[in-house]
Parts: C-alpha cells; sequence; structure tokens
C-alpha cells in the first residue's frame, strides 16, 4: 500500500525541490555535482490509534552511507531488498518523532520511486499521537545542504510543512483537538515569558520608559500602547504579511532605546510623550519578537491560539518588570524625591548609552561580520 502518494503533492514536492536546488546553487553552498537533490522527504500521518509514516530518500545518499560506489545499483529492487534492514538501522537512528515518548518506528516495506532515483521507506509507530508531536531530523550530516522536508498529515489533510536542516531546532506539531489547545498555550506562553526577560534591549526599553514615573494610570497608558504596537507587527510578520529584515530591524531596536533616554533628560514641564514612543517604538520591537516565533515554528492549525499564547506570555514577562521597576521607583520617590531625580538622570543616560552601544554594534559590528 501506498502512503501519501498524492498526484498534486507530488508535483509540489518536484517544484520545492527544483526551488530550493536552485538557491542552493546560486549561493554557492554546494558543488552543482554533489548529488541531484539535496532533500529527503518524511511524511507523519496521524492516526488515532497509531502514526504512520514514510521517508522518501535519494539513492545517492543512501549510497553515500552504506560506501557504496554506484548509487545505480540500488536502483535494482533485488539490490534494495537486501540492504533494507541496513538502511532502516541506519535511518531510525536520524530521525526522532515524539521526543523519545513513543515506541520506535516499525518498519513495514520499501519501494523504489519512478524517475526519482530514489526509495520510500513506510513505518508504523504503533501508539496515540500526543497532542504535542515534536519532529526532528538529520538524515545525512555528511552533506552540510541537506534538508528534511516535512509533512504532517491529519484527517487526511495536510496541517504542518517544515523545512529541517541539522542548525535548527525540532518543531512541535499540536493537534486540533482540546489537549492541542492546551498544549499550545503550555507553550508558547512560557515562550513569551522566556523571550521578554532574555532581551536585555526590551527590557531597558522598558524600563527607560518608567524611570520618571508618573501615576499608575499614566504607566499604564504607556505600558497599554507598547504592547498594542508590539502585537500589530508580531501579527502581521508572524503571518507573513508584512515583513522587515532583521538587519534593519535590530538597529532601530537600539535606537528607540536610546530615543527613550533623550526624551527622559530632555523633556520639559508638562511634555510627556512616553505613551506615543512606546506605540511607535512597540511596532518596531514586535518585529524583533516576530523572529523569534518564527524560528520556533507556528503551528498551522492553531496559530491565531499561538499567536495568542506567544503575545499573553511577552506581557506576563512584560507586567512583572515594570511592576518591580515602577514599584521601586516609586518608593524612592516618596521617600527621597532629590534621589529618585538622579536616578531619573543616571539611568537615562546609562540607557542611551546601552542603546547607542548596541546601535553602533548592529550596524556596524554585525553588518562587517556578516
Amino acid at each position: 500500500m501506498k502512503l501519501f502518494s498524492k498526484p498534486v503533492l507530488s508535483a509540489q514536492r518536484h517544484l520545492l525541490a527544483i526551488v530550493l536546488f536552485a538557491i542552493v546553487f546560486c549561493l554557492g553552498s554546494v558543488p552543482a555535482a554533489a548529488h541531484p537533490v539535496p532533500i529527503s522527504y518524511l511524511d507523519v500521518q496521524l492516526q488515532e490509534d497509531r502514526i504512520d509514516g514514510s521517508l522518501t530518500v535519494h539513492a545517492s545518499d543512501i549510497a553515500h552511507e552504506l560506501e557504496m560506489d554506484e548509487p545505480a545499483t540500488l536502483l535494482d529492487k533485488r539490490v534494495l531488498d537486501e540492504q533494507y534492514s541496513r538502511i532502516a538501522e541506519m535511518l531510525e537512528t536520524r530521525f526522532l518523532i515524539g521526543g523519545g515518548q513513543l515506541p520506535d518506528p516499525q518498519w513495514q516495506s520499501i519501494s523504489l520511486v519512478d524517475d526519482d532515483d530514489a526509495m520510500r521507506l513506510q513505518f508504523t509507530i504503533p501508539a496515540a499521537p500526543p497532542a504535542a508531536l515534536a519532529v526532528e531530523a538529520q538524515l545525512f550530516p555528511y552533506d552540510p545542504a541537506h534538508q528534511t522536508f516535512v509533512n504532517v498529515w491529519e484527517d487526511g489533510e495536510i496541517r504542518q510543512q517544515w523545512i529541517l536542516t541539522g542548525e535548527l531546532e525540532p518543531r512541535t506539531h499540536f493537534a486540533g483537538t482540546t489537549a492541542g489547545a492546551f498544549a499550545v498555550l503550555g507553550t508558547f506562553i512560557p515562550s513569551g515569558v522566556h523571550h521578554i526577560m532574555i532581551g536585555p534591549d526590551h527590557i531597558l526599553f522598558i524600563i527607560g520608559l518608567m524611570l520618571l514615573g508618573g501615576s499608575w494610570k499614566r504607566l499604564a497608558i504607556i505600558v497599554t500602547s507598547f504592547t498594542i504596537g508590539h502585537s500589530v507587527t508580531l501579527s502581521l510578520a508572524a503571518l507573513d504579511l508584512v515583513m522587515i529584515p532583521a538587519h534593519v530591524i535590530e538597529p532601530l531596536i537600539a535606537l528607540s532605546i536610546v530615543v527613550v533616554g533623550a526624551d527622559n533628560l530632555l523633556r520639559g514641564e508638562g511634555r510627556d510623550f512616553r505613551a506615543i514612543i512606546a506605540f511607535f517604538f512597540g511596532l518596531i520591537h514586535g518585529f524583533g519578537f516576530a523572529y523569534v516565533l518564527r524560528e520556533f515554528g507556528l503551528p498551522d492549525g492553531q496559530l491565531a491560539l499561538s499567536l495568542f499564547a506567544f503575545n499573553i506570555g511577552v506581557e506576563i514577562g512584560q507586567l512583572a518588570i515594570v511592576l518591580v521597576a515602577a514599584y521601586l521607583l516609586h518608593l524612592i520617590r516618596q521617600r527621597n524625591a532629590k534621589l529618585a531625580r538622579q536616578i531619573a538622570t543616571i539611568g537615562s543616560l546609562a540607557v542611551m548609552a546601552a542603546g547607542a552601544y548596541w546601535f553602533v554594534e548592529r550596524v556596524f559590528l554585525t553588518g562587517a561580520a556578516a
């Protein structure tokens, strides 16, 4: 029985393979004669009580791993059947479905793929799919340009597609069920919190906005403006509607920190543009958040929920920073107004210095290294 052999998918695969190979060739990443297509395919079909799958791999890759001089030899069905056990044993160590929590694959058959100089191995994992199914693959490490194109099927439809390389983290498919929704929340909320907490530029921008204090209502408006700004661009970028290159966004994030510090020092009486600054540069910071989310991998079937969960995580982390910074500054301001002003001045200078350093680093040093 042939799994995943729809004509439309086959055409898509060939088109993707041609495009990717052309890109690799133009970039000069590998010699043009390395082998016809540096791509393999991993199809994963989720059933109620098991996971069916197939691996489609090129004969030249298998021949290299088995130390065979002539890849064409494997296109003989008799030879292929003789080598089946060795091929399956080798490939089984190169991919992982379920993060080690599921039984090993049970291999079913091997067959030649017509006109592709390739072979397809069918397997079954005898266990119900978990709500969050992790997939990782590095099938042919000898070729740094090699990629694994992954299709995840559910209810007879492709729900997820990834391209995996040895440099990428494992990707996770979230089932379109209640359990899957909870898995999305449990993954993307902590990811949002983690990102804001490990991002010194984002933290410094928020603290810079808090340095001059104000009423709790005023601070809430400032924080909300920043939230609205970054939520808009995060969603647009994550949905591939608008995306600005990282080499443009990262210096702008650094520049936003300089602007916040300068505004604190230059602001006159009765003039408070922090909400406007927070919104405008929130748009910029949202693209920065989006790079992390795109690398993490958005589940197509739970796209809206994953965006919402990541944003909630960012807000939780942001709120924790705001509450601590604003409360400490409030206490100092109540006890010693002069000291509070000195902290605001010195803090603003420090914020500007850090932002200027990051700006120079990201424009000149990182760009030169690239």
